[in-house]
């Protein structure tokens, strides 16, 4: 197979990696700092958040099982920007 084939699985797996770390470096910074910003976490599931960081931690476990460094990255990011999230829940709920 020449270096150069592109495969609609391919495009599919490079498009799944872009938009999956988009989301952890763009998307959950951004709602960090909106939180941060009204120091409020209204709106936000808390049932959604921890769901998504049993999620991230079982794809990073994933990862580590199988070795796979890039799943390893990639879903640590969103345990990291998740916890961050759920942090702010509890220290927003607080200050109520």
């Amino acid at each position: 197979m020449d270096i150069l084939t592109i495969t609609f699985a391919g495009v599919v797996g490079f498009l799944t990696l872009a938009v999956g770390i988009l989301v952890k470096v763009i998307g959950l910074p951004d709602q960090i700092r909106k939180n941060y910003n009204r120091k409020s976490t209204e709106g936000l599931s808390t049932t959604f958040m921890i769901l998504a960081l049993v999620s991230y931690s079982l794809w990073t476990l994933h990862g580590i099982l199988r070795n796979d460094i890039v799943l390893i990255v990639g879903q640590g990011l969103g345990i990291f920007t998740t916890s961050i999230i759920i942090l702010q829940i509890l220290k927003y709920r607080k200050n109520k």
